[in-house]
């Protein structure tokens, strides 16, 4: 089946991004991220804590944490709350991380399900960071925690090779 990622705003121009399409394509990107994860579950946990320059996140790990974490952060900022907790060693293992992503996923997709559509395309004022207020349009913001796993996920199979073991086929999934 087909899902209508946006379509024209009748009033306002530019689009209205369907919630179909947002719940599709944020099941898609975590498919891909849990992919990785179960791929990462054959390091030991001296590779996946092991630090390579030129990251922001310098390991598997952190940068795996990073990327649950801002989802969580930003799903938080459309819920209305500041959510930036630094726990990461709460995290200290692959499967530790693919049950923190499952539960932040579900957290955002039951945002998505309880939003209406103009909930997610009428920009709004938000609290991000410490007290700074910001208009944003909540489709949008899911959109950014989307590109954000790519963009970190990019990074975590760059690492994968340096580590010797490449990882094939973790492109968002077209089928």
């Amino acid at each position: 089946a087909y899902v209508l990622v946006c379509q024209p705003h009748p009033k306002k121009g530019g689009f209205i991004y369907t919630r179909e399409a947002l719940l599709d394509i944020h099941e898609r990107s975590h498919r891909s991220l849990i992919k990785l994860l179960e791929y990462c579950r054959q390091f030991s946990a001296d590779e996946i804590n092991r630090e390579f320059t030129g990251f922001g996140y310098p390991t598997l790990r952190l940068l795996f944490y990073h990327t649950i974490g801002a989802e969580q952060y930003w799903t938080g900022v459309l819920q209305g709350h500041f959510d930036a907790e630094d726990a990461d060693s709460l995290y200290p293992t692959t499967e530790s991380l693919q049950k923190y992503c499952q539960d932040v996923s579900a957290i955002t997709e039951g945002y998505l399900h309880s939003a209406s559509p103009e909930e997610l395309n009428t920009p709004r004022k938000m609290i991000t960071d410490p007290n700074q207020e910001r208009i944003l349009a909540p489709a949008l913001v899911i959109m950014r925690i989307q590109t954000h796993i790519y963009h970190h996920q990019g990074q975590i199979l760059a690492i994968c090779r340096l580590l010797g073991k490449p990882a094939e086929r973790m492109d968002f999934p077209i089928i």
